[in-house]
């Protein structure tokens, strides 16, 4: 058995932050070695620095930690970045230029060129752009996608190897916690539907066709061709992302053909055990109820992405809905899923006290 593996998490006092460490509670591979947060919450014990809002009670050997300086030295061997985009923005790069791997959820990276952004079950081979990245100091960063783009992405690289994509129209009904603590006001978010979250729709157009596109030998990655179209919508609901998808198909296929393609996928990295990957990464309903957020968010521990009302478009091919669980398979359980792949990729490995790997 091999030793636990040390994670910082960046930005450990914020939502994602928070999910991190429920997620590693139990970890078998990483255990939390720092938890890093800005200047307000340095040298404060976690429990007095942070306002627990997990939906489990805050981990005993946590509590008493003593929350680290984002500008300290850091005694990890890789660390998980939670940081708004602007903070991340200057600090993932200081890390991995310090010899640390940075497994980031901001956004401040993933269309970068040299940057791998990264569903293990959709492009595992994409890590092979961390060796574009100045890597003498054994640092790095790798990134996961915006968490209404995980799910739609998912859903479409069956249906990308199948048959093709040439058009995606996508509205999404993004849950709250996707606006973080304390979010969107209840003035706003009672009994009401906001169509308007910054940025959102820009990131479901671009990420996929990186997400989908094509691993150069050069380590480039040459994008798939295809139109996205996306309106992005808050709604009153805690967690989980539904999405309304219809899709132009690159040559024709019955709605029992992309069913078939939904429930016969493969997962490419099924055979690593991975701790956090769950049984099937797709699930189809039968029921035309489902998906719902309320019943189905939990699928897979969080990690399954639903799929259900699998028809005829009457102006595209085919549409469904799809359901993602925001926070886990979206964001903290992803990007854990992600350094999960590069261990067994040989690509996160321990790191001896002087910063060198062992």
């Amino acid at each position: 058995m091999m030793p636990r593996l040390r994670a910082g998490i960046l930005g450990a006092t914020g939502a994602v932050g928070q999910k991190f460490i429920e997620l590693l509670a139990d970890h078998p591979w990483f255990e939390v070695a720092e938890l890093v947060a800005s200047s307000r919450s340095a040298g404060r014990s976690y429990r007095d620095a942070v306002n627990w809002i997990g939906s489990s009670a805050l981990p005993a050997k946590i509590a008493d930690r003593e929350v680290t300086s984002l500008k300290a030295e850091l005694a990890c061997d890789f660390v998980f970045s939670g940081l708004k985009a602007k903070v991340a923005q200057e600090t993932e790069p200081r890390l991995a230029e310090a010899g640390l791997p940075v497994i980031s959820n901001a956004r401040s990276y993933r269309m970068h060129p040299d940057v791998p952004l990264l569903i293990p079950e959709v492009n595992p081979d994409h890590t092979a752009q961390i060796r574009r990245q100045d890597g003498s100091s054994g640092g790095y960063i790798v990134t996961n996608p915006n968490c209404s783009t995980v799910g739609l992405t998912c859903a479409l690289r069956p249906l990308y190897d199948t048959f093709g994509l040439e058009a995606v129209q996508v509205t999404t009904m993004q849950a709250l916690s996707g606006a973080g603590y304390p979010g969107v006001s209840s003035l706003d978010a009672l009994a009401n539907v906001v169509p308007f979250i910054e940025g959102e729709e820009d990131k479901l157009v671009h990420e996929p066709c990186k997400l989908l596109g094509q691993l150069q030998s050069d380590g480039r990655i040459k994008l798939a061709s295809i139109a996205i179209s996306a309106q992005c919508n808050r709604v009153p609901v805690l967690e989980g992302h539904l999405a309304c998808v219809s899709v132009k198909l690159g040559r024709p296929a019955s709605v029992q053909q992309v069913r078939e393609a939904f429930t016969d996928f493969q997962s490419p990295i099924a055979q690593y055990g991975l701790p956090s990957m769950p049984r099937k990464l797709l699930t189809v309903f039968d029921d035309e109820r489902f998906p719902q957020p309320r019943r189905h968010v939990e699928s897979g521990r969080g990690m399954t992405v639903g799929i259900g009302r699998v028809r005829s478009c009457e102006v595209l091919d085919v549409k469904f809905i799809l359901l993602v669980h925001n926070t886990v398979r979206g964001a903290a359980g992803g990007a854990i899923l992600n350094a999960e792949l590069l261990v067994k990729q040989h690509l996160l490995p321990l790191r001896s006290a002087t910063g060198a790997t062992a």
